[in-house]
């Protein structure tokens, strides 16, 4: 005798309410996770077919022109950039690394909860606001030692400003993933704390480490705001760390809005160089994920 049961409970299974609920959310999901990807792949697209086309070598030896002249490019911004962001990552690297060492691994509860507190304040605070602190330090600083005023070192310090917030929350969340199994049979062994930290703890999150400073990176190399009250900008190559740096972010944001054609060409090649570097980094930063895994 065959009976029906399986296959009526089968059909009731698929006209329930939470089987039909559940397929309704995951098409909602699925509907939000492809309208996120729309803006940036909307903001690639339109900086590729603007960009691209006044892409050339030129444009990565050569200085900005003048106004009215033809070619050009803005080699110069592309090297202060690089010299800026690498005194950011110089200053902010090692003390945001050492921050978070002493968070997990060395402080009290109260004190940690203190800092992770101002951290993330830190890391809410405006970039302009960076720019005007750093302004105020190494800017005026340097003017009343009567060794300059604008300069990639006042640049370089206000992007570390931005980035040490980062690298902290990152590297500290690491450090708290590494399993205190192997801190506990480090000690066991007879290591020091000192020794469990640099040996065990640190190699096992440096991956980690190494992403949340990739991302730092990124998001330094495409700030304006700070930029603008401590490097300024300059047509020439640079030429000292105390000196007014040109930059891609500010150089975009000067040749955008000006009226010539040939200095708004060059300001979407810019961007796309810009958004390349940031790119890249980006993928380093995941490889060095991956790599862990």
């Amino acid at each position: 005798m065959t009976s029906k049961f399986p296959e009526r409970s089968l059909t009731r299974s698929f006209k329930s309410p939470r089987t039909l609920f559940n397929t309704a959310m995951t098409v909602v999901a699925f509907i939000c996770g492809v309208l996120v990807l729309v803006p940036l792949v909307a903001v690639l697209t339109y900086i590729i077919i603007k960009g691209f086309s006044s892409l050339e070598l030129s444009v990565f030896t050569e200085l900005p022109p003048p106004a009215l002249r033809e070619g050009g490019g803005f080699g110069n911004a592309i090297l202060g950039t690089l010299i800026m962001v690498s005194i950011a990552a110089l200053i902010s690297i090692p003390f945001g690394v050492l921050a978070a060492i002493y968070l997990t691994e060395f402080s009290t509860g109260k004190i940690a909860r203190v800092i992770r507190f101002a951290t993330n304040v830190l890391s809410g605070v405006p970039s302009i606001i960076a720019g005007v602190f750093a302004y105020g330090i190494v800017v005026l600083g340097l003017v009343r030692l009567n060794l300059g005023s604008y300069s990639a070192l006042g640049g370089g310090f206000a992007l570390a400003i931005l980035m040490l917030p980062i690298i902290v929350k990152t590297t500290d969340e690491a450090l708290q993933l590494v399993s205190q199994d192997l801190r506990q049979a480090s000690l066991g062994l007879g290591a020091t704390n000192f020794q469990t930290v640099t040996q065990i703890v640190l190699p096992a999150a440096l991956p980690a480490i190494v992403t949340g400073s990739s991302l730092a990176i990124a998001r330094a190399s495409g700030e304006t705001a700070p930029l603008l009250f401590t490097a300024l900008f300059s047509q020439f190559w640079p030429s000292g760390l105390l000196k007014p740096t040109p930059s891609l972010a500010v150089l975009v944001y000067n040749f955008a809005i000006s009226p010539f054609d040939n200095w708004q060409s060059l300001a979407w090649a810019a961007s796309l160089v810009l958004v390349l570097m940031v790119l890249i980094t980006s993928i380093l930063a995941r490889w060095a994920t991956r790599q862990k895994a």
